[in-house]
């Protein structure tokens, strides 16, 4: 429930695919397309999918699943999978990815460099209903689908795709066989999968932004934005998922309008999880000797940028920037101290506000140019 509103699942292109290759397979053997084909998932929960654009081809058939996403807000959702399904030796069963489908470029992913961006649980799904249609319905042989995606170059341009290297289409994905509506866990796993590849490129120190403003301002500051990922609101995941691979360090350079929540311990900056800007400057203006007008000032304020103006007005700016990046690289210690984790607080219109003690040497080492071993 959200908003009053029961949500509902859909399901992955993972299912798609694999449903799309037992229809084909059916459709190869009997020549008569299925209207609707069956799939168990992972998570245990039968799918029953419409087939489209079936066709016949020479020495092969093709069937299409459409992707329905629920209520999750998916690029991909309404889009064809399409499984092309031939016949090859018995025992013989592949899986491979045609037009649509993305090939990973570079190391550090969960398939190798050259294979298509058909991840692990999603070919298992797909060879296994391979296996069944064989058994079911083409005894003595072997079979192959071929995943394409039809619009999958064009929907791979909204994705994070290109940024992890990953080429030419969209990622066929799931773990369940199920989209939990409105999650989150996709955009975490994707965080996750970018810091992976920084890692196997090499464990030196990574940059954090929490969006692409951030990134333009470390471009403005001469950092390479090669090392760099980009954490949204999920900030304490990104510092936990860093901290368990082991980097050698992680900068991260957000706007104070984000990264002033870390100076109350929240990890998670989405203002619909928590929203103590005002009360959080506030308090450190107080300890800081500010009068009572200008404490109901800062809390009336509905932006940190117009609370600075406050602050400079008062000649507090700087020790309240001060007492707040202390209790930053408190917290950020304190999360992951193995990681050793830095900020460098900015705004658009004063620049740089502040670093904490250790992160003058990251930037540094994350400068262009630099290596970062």
């Amino acid at each position: 429930m959200r908003g009053g509103k029961r949500l509902r699942w859909g399901y992955t292109t993972g299912s798609c695919a694999a449903a799309a290759a037992a229809a084909a397979a059916q459709y190869l053997r009997t020549g008569q397309a299925p209207a609707a084909v069956r799939i168990d998932t992972p998570a245990g929960i039968p799918l029953t999918l419409p087939v489209e654009q079936a066709a016949l081809e020479e020495g092969a058939a093709v069937c299409g699943i459409r992707k329905d996403a629920g209520d999750d807000p998916d690029v991909t959702d309404g889009c064809l999978i399409c499984a092309r399904v031939s016949r090859l030796p018995a025992g013989e069963f592949l899986v491979e990815g045609g037009p649509g489908v993305g090939r990973v470029t570079r190391p550090g992913l969960e398939q190798p460099v050259g294979a298509a961006a058909i991840n692990r649980v999603p070919r298992r799904m797909i060879e296994g209903e391979l296996r069944r249609a064989a058994a079911q319905f083409i005894p003595q042989t072997g079979l192959q689908a071929e995943i394409f995606v039809p619009e999958g170059q064009a929907l791979a341009q909204r994705t994070y795709n290109p940024r992890l290297g990953i080429l030419g289409g969209i990622s066929i994905l799931g773990t369940t066989g199920l989209v939990e509506p409105m999650s989150e866990a996709a955009l975490v796993e994707t965080i996750h999968r970018e810091l992976d590849l920084l890692y196997a490129q090499s464990p030196g120190p990574v940059l954090v932004c929490p969006g692409s403003y951030g990134e333009a301002f470390c471009r403005g500051l001469g950092l390479d934005l090669g090392r760099s990922v980009l954490c949204s609101n999920f900030l304490g995941e990104t510092v936990d998922y860093a901290a368990y691979l082991g980097f050698e360090g992680l900068l991260l350079v957000g706007h104070l309008g984000k990264l002033c929540k870390l100076a109350g311990g929240i990890f998670q900056t989405h203002s619909k999880v928590a929203d103590a800007r005002m009360e959080i400057l506030t308090a450190h203006a107080a300890l800081c000797g500010a009068d009572r007008p200008l404490l109901e000032g800062l809390m009336d304020c509905t932006t940190t940028d117009a609370a600075l103006v406050l602050l400079d007005r008062s000649g507090l700016l700087e020790p309240v920037m001060a007492r707040l990046l202390d209790r930053i690289a408190g917290h950020l210690q304190a999360r992951a101290p193995q990681l050793q984790p830095q900020a460098v607080v900015y705004t658009n219109d004063r620049g740089i506000l502040g670093c904490t003690a250790g992160a003058k040497p990251l930037l540094e080492r994350l400068k262009l140019g630099r290596e970062n071993k």
